[in-house]
């Protein structure tokens, strides 16, 4: 299978070297050249398979002309070796909890896949690479934690200054070795800018090989449809599903999004799917109005979706340049403020039993609720839990008025000391600070 560019002005390439690249040279994303269609009998058969089974069965498309079939089904094994969670909770309301991994959040699929793929590159090249990636909260704490010790690869970490959580500062700067953090005294999006010009930057590249981890990357981004599947195979199990469910879904840079629209072109029956923002509300705008029109940042409790401009919406507008449908037929937008967020973290606490949301889970859930009470459907409505609770106790334990027990493993983070470069947010500062630490 080959990959072209969102932009169509890029060669053909490999999976193997659309990751290594992550942007291609036309400054578009890459995506697959042809969407590979699963047969319906697989997905009629999916219920009570494995999320391994699964995720093997749905990557062997993508990968089965650069690994053989042991060597996929060792990366799918490895790196998805932690549990994945449904909370059923009433309503047809059903939470995707995919938070059990290492580092407590989402972004652990994507990224100890990639890291997986990563280290079978660079056994068979013997080449160094360095991985850039801009996070505005959970990505730097689940690259640095995959990327750990992998050999062969370096990792800079890229986040904005006083914008992250205390946590998720900690599991991206406490590991050292091949992993950098570098604090830029901006946003997000100063962050991505920064990551995304490096990338075209010809001169650096001559002297560095560099990729990315963020939901830009293709080896990213398809391990983030495989739980889509999981969620319809668990509700089939359960003799539950009779109609295609609907998803909702936290919304930042969008990648998780695409990650399920990518699973419903590869043949993943799903009636509509719910692109749930903060106030960055870039892409609900879209699907409102018509019209794409990124804005700056601005902070929110739920940090990670603190996105002005998402790139993978490139992508999205991609997978239905073809399509006998449109996006704003597929995907409504809705977009919540603050006081919305900690007023639904308290609403589900009081009347779920305790059962506690991050803020982006929040903001998903709350979406669901809306939708099913606007449209009055029968169909399922799966919330996709983006992190767990802890890692956003300065937000919560003041809105439920409890404290949050904080696992030991997390604890043992919290103690070790902060290791970052602090930098400006000026381009030049950044392709020096790169050089220094390739030398």
């Amino acid at each position: 299978m080959k990959f072209i560019s969102t932009r169509d002005h890029s060669p053909r390439i490999s999976f193997f070297e659309a990751m290594r690249k992550g942007l291609a040279p036309d400054g578009g994303l890459y995506m697959p050249e042809k969407i590979p269609v699963l047969s319906e009998s697989f997905w009629s058969s999916i219920s009570g398979k494995s999320f391994t089974e699964i995720a093997y069965q749905m990557a062997k498309p993508y990968l089965e002309e650069e690994l053989t079939d042991n060597t996929l089904r060792a990366v799918v094994e490895e790196a998805f070796n932690f549990p994945i969670q449904m909370r059923s909770l009433e309503n047809r309301q059903h939470v995707l909890e995919l938070f059990h991994g290492p580092t407590l959040a989402f972004k652990d699929f994507g990224a100890r896949f990639m890291a997986r793929l990563f280290s079978e590159i660079a056994q068979k090249k013997e080449e160094e690479v360095t991985i850039l990636v801009a996070t505005s909260g959970d990505t730097g704490g689940a690259v640095a934690n995959g990327f750990y010790k992998v050999p062969g690869v370096n990792v800079c970490l890229l986040y904005p200054k006083g914008k992250v959580s205390p946590l998720q500062e900690k599991q991206m700067t406490t590991l050292g070795e091949n992993i950098t953090a570098l604090e830029v005294d901006g946003v997000f999006d100063d962050c991505q800018r920064l990551v995304k010009k490096a990338f075209l930057d010809n001169e650096l590249n001559k002297n560095i090989q560099l990729s990315s981890a963020n939901s830009i990357n293709i080896a990213r981004l398809l391990p983030q449809s495989f739980y889509y599947a999981y969620a319809v195979a668990k509700l089939m199990s359960s003799d539950e599903l009779t109609d295609p469910p609907v998803f909702s879904v936290p919304s930042g840079n969008f990648g998780n999004l695409t990650g399920g629209l990518l699973a419903k072109r590869m043949g993943l029956p799903v009636k509509h799917f719910l692109a749930a923002t903060n106030v960055n509300d870039v892409v609900p705008n879209y699907l409102k109005s018509g019209d794409f029109e990124p804005k700056n940042s601005i902070q929110t409790i739920s940090n990670a979706m603190d996105v002005g401009n998402p790139s993978n919406f490139s992508r999205m507008r991609f997978l239905f340049q073809d399509a006998e449908y449109s996006m704003r037929s597929v995907i409504t937008g809705y977009s919540y403020s603050d006081e919305d967020t900690r007023q639904t973290i308290l609403d589900v606490y009081e009347k779920k039993g305790g059962y506690l949301l991050c803020p982006h889970t929040a903001i998903g859930y709350r979406a669901a609720d809306e939708y099913q009470s606007e449209n009055d459907v029968d169909n399922h409505i799966i919330t996709l839990a983006t992190a767990h609770p802890v890692k956003f106790r300065d937000v919560i334990e003041p809105v439920i008025g409890k404290k949050i027990e904080v696992p030991t493993r997390l604890n043992r983070t919290l103690k070790n000391d902060k290791k970052s470069i602090s930098m400006d947010r000026h381009y030049e500062s950044f392709k020096e600070k790169l050089i220094e630490l390739n030398a």
